[in-house]
């Protein structure tokens, strides 16, 4: 792609550092003058790196509280990404959604590429998930949701219609995206910052990990319900409507530590025995980043961790989404720990570079724009 080009780049929400933000990142740093258009933005949550970039947000960020509670303002997606426009003339808009942002308003005949992470669940295929979340916001936010669904979903679709060209970051939402949409689209894995975390050749400490949202469709009940009955010490590191339930649930060696700094998060992936990663993951970075820190994951065999782990080196997979395959995991896992070298770990995240993301994005862009 020419260096001179003049790139818009969008995103759905920016309010903190999680996966979907670090490749932005470094999508950043392919297009350093780039604006970045968005919903709503938290900039003193987020790194230097996308700071340096002009941020653009929608009329929703005007809304008292907009920035923190803009999930509950679902109805009103569509038309405020409606209103956001790349109005200068550009030569390229790249996308990074999860959402529909990928529906903002650009020059007609701009090439878009966005890069999807997912369709959006909560419009597709897991809106009895969200209805049953604190995010609903009640009755009456159920209710709302429910009629609300049909609009966002067909804007979401004619949104998807107007992109040039779909990258998934997995098969698994590479499948999603044909099922959804309609579209065919190309197989780009994310990047886990690899330089952030310490391969650990230390004996592990006798605890296991979960890093994660807690909200319903992570399923991290499961664990909280096989490490009561293992009597195993569980580490949760992670917020989220479900944490009061389960902390009820939970047994005095579950312990709950909500959201924590970078540094404790990666000194708890370098200590603990294994991660633990019940849920369905469309990719899921955290993974990724315990095997950086040289821990293996006990994950449920479904999902983005299929292309992620290797299994009987890297982790070991369960076949059902309950405890009982999870708490038989544990104790396979505990049967053969000697199979499971830090090495091994680390050698299959570094497959996993932000250089490799960066060359593979390029390499995509070129060819694309070879074909014009």
């Amino acid at each position: 792609m020419n260096p001179q080009a003049r790139v818009a780049m969008a995103h759905h929400w920016l309010v903190g550092m999680r996966g979907g933000e670090k490749v932005l990142e470094e999508l950043s740093r392919l297009f350093p003058e780039s604006p970045i258009y968005t919903l709503v933005a938290r900039p003193e949550r987020l790194s230097d790196q996308l700071r340096r970039h002009p941020i653009h947000t929608s009329w929703l960020q005007r809304i008292p509280g907009g920035s923190r509670h803009y999930k509950k303002l679902l109805p009103l997606f569509p038309s405020a990404v409606a209103a956001l426009q790349i109005k200068k003339p550009v030569d390229l808009v790249v996308s990074s959604d999860a959402s529909v942002i990928k529906g903002l308003g650009y020059p007609a005949g701009t090439p878009h590429v966005c890069y999807c992470h997912s369709p959006p669940r909560y419009l597709w295929d897991l809106q009895d998930d969200y209805m049953q979340s604190a995010e609903a916001g009640g009755v009456l936010g159920r209710a709302l949701f429910k009629s609300t669904i049909p609009r966002v979903r067909e804007f979401d679709r004619l949104a998807a219609g107007r992109v040039t060209h779909f990258i998934a970051n997995s098969a698994f939402v590479r499948e999603r995206i044909r099922v959804s949409y309609g579209r065919e689209a190309e197989v780009i894995h994310p990047p886990v910052a690899l330089d952030d975390f310490l391969l650990s050749e230390d004996p592990p400490e006798d605890f296991y990990l979960i890093v994660s949202q807690l909200t319903p469709y992570k399923r991290v009940d499961i664990a909280v319900e096989a490490f009561n009955r293992l009597g195993k010490k569980l580490v949760v590191i992670g917020e989220g409507s479900e944490r009061a339930r389960l902390e009820d649930k939970a047994g005095d060696h579950i312990q709950f530590l909500g959201s924590q700094p970078f540094p404790v998060l990666k000194d708890h992936y370098r200590r603990c025995r294994a991660l633990i990663f019940p849920g369905i993951e469309d990719f899921g970075i955290t993974p990724l980043e315990a095997q950086a820190s040289g821990r293996p994951v006990i994950a449920y065999g479904k999902g983005g961790v299929l292309e992620t782990i290797v299994d009987r080196v890297t982790g070991l997979f369960f076949a059902e989404q309950n405890a009982e395959c999870l708490i038989d995991a544990v104790e396979r896992f505990e049967a053969e720990a000697e199979r499971y070298a830090p090495r091994f770990c680390r050698e299959q995240a570094e497959r996993f570079s932000p250089g490799r993301f960066r060359a593979e994005f390029r390499d995509f862009l070129a060819k694309k724009g070879s074909q014009r």
